[in-house]
């Protein structure tokens, strides 16, 4: 029996869930499976026509696991009213994972800053993410922890405790809002950038949707990607590599295939600097299959963002890594792979060189890449 495997077939299919089904699912590891296989499925697959099901499933489970917060629940409505003139303050919520709070949050700063130059900018999440942004003058940080690995009430629960008065608030389709879902503001206040809808069936990417959107919303045109200069001490390296696949083992190669990018990096010649990540799966990954002379990075992500930064060339799993680079206008080769859908790798796919994880030859194309890439003097 899997109930939330059946849940997710009935979302997908447009059909009815009993309430016990429901039941059933939210039971799951303390409803963690609930977000991890149906939510996230839901979302993955960018398919318009899905958001009203998401919300219609999450307004159930809110009325079961959480029914004090009902009237916090928002209405969906049209994501395409104007923003004021003015305003005093901004609040930009986070998507909690860095990539996507480079990808997607940062063009809302971006847009923010230049729509409102005289308001006060406040970025809302997790400290290791504002991080990114924290040598930026503009912005300011309002702590909101989210346990990405909490219980569907420790989730829900972080949601409430989020409510502005004051301002506007940008989202952009945050978990910390549960995707536009539990109210953050007084609704005239507040602004949805319902990514999982928005550019219908085009394969444009985030960072370009984000930025239309903005355009609609602020009236600020082009806004982009980026994140704010990051000092470091260390010396700059050619190349910056992480094979960290964010708790997705569908994005890995595998672990002879990154032995054998990693003898072809060392090939090169050039210095490499690898980030060891979060985890001691991944640690143990990096550490079996580094090469003599290459150097690793082992810490808090900010720090290597600004190695990224600072380097030739960028090469990684669909990551944090690829989307700085893409930000910072570093050539990089994102090993694309793991996606549940054509339109998932589309909408996340960084500006650069991106090759396929499904290619039937991915070390020959990184290979061919490589060879066609000069890789001139680093400077500090």
């Amino acid at each position: 029996m899997n109930p939330c495997g059946d849940l997710l077939e009935c979302c997908l299919r447009g059909q009815e869930w009993s309430s016990d089904l429901l039941g059933q699912a939210i039971a799951v590891d303390e409803g963690r499976a609930l977000l991890g296989l149906v939510v996230e499925r839901l979302g993955d697959l960018f398919e318009p026509d899905l958001c009203e099901v998401y919300a219609r499933l999450f307004t159930q489970v809110i009325a079961r696991v959480a029914p004090d917060l009902n009237p916090r629940v928002r209405p969906r409505r049209d994501s395409h009213q104007q923003a004021p003139e003015s305003i005093a303050r901004v609040y930009v919520l986070s998507r909690v994972t860095l990539g996507a709070d480079v990808a997607v949050t940062s063009v809302l700063l971006a847009a923010a800053k230049r729509r409102y130059p005289d308001a006060e900018i406040v970025f809302v999440g997790p400290k290791k993410n504002f991080e990114l942004f924290e040598n930026d003058p503009r912005i300011r940080h309002r702590a909101a922890p989210y346990a990405r690995g909490g219980t569907l009430t420790e989730r829900l629960r972080a949601s409430a405790s989020l409510w502005f008065d004051d301002g506007i608030v940008l989202d952009p389709d945050s978990r910390l809002s549960q995707l536009g879902l539990i109210a953050a503001c007084p609704e005239p206040n507040y602004f949805l950038f319902e990514s999982r809808s928005y550019g219908g069936d085009s394969d444009d990417a985030l960072p370009d949707l984000v930025a239309h959107w903005a355009r609609q919303t602020l009236g600020v045109e082009r806004a982009r990607p980026y994140i704010a200069r990051l000092p470091s001490h260390d010396a700059p390296a050619d190349i910056t590599v992480s094979l960290g696949v964010g708790e997705n083992p569908a994005k890995g190669l595998g672990r002879e295939s990154e032995a054998a990018l990693m003898r072809m990096l060392a090939a090169t010649g050039v210095s490499v600097l690898v980030d060891k990540g979060g985890s001691v799966d991944e640690r143990q990954r990096v550490e079996a299959v580094l090469q003599p002379g290459m150097r690793t990075h082992d810490g808090a992500f900010a720090p290597f963002a600004a190695q990224i930064a600072r380097s030739k060339l960028y090469i990684g799993y669909d990551s944090a890594g690829g989307h700085v680079a893409s930000a910072c206008g570093v050539p990089l080769i994102s090993i694309a792979a793991g996606f549940v859908s054509d339109r998932m790798r589309a909408r996340w796919r960084p500006n650069g060189t991106v090759i396929l994880g499904d290619h039937p030859n991915v070390l020959g194309e990184i290979q061919r890449t490589l060879a066609r890439i000069q890789f001139p003097p680093c400077t500090p």
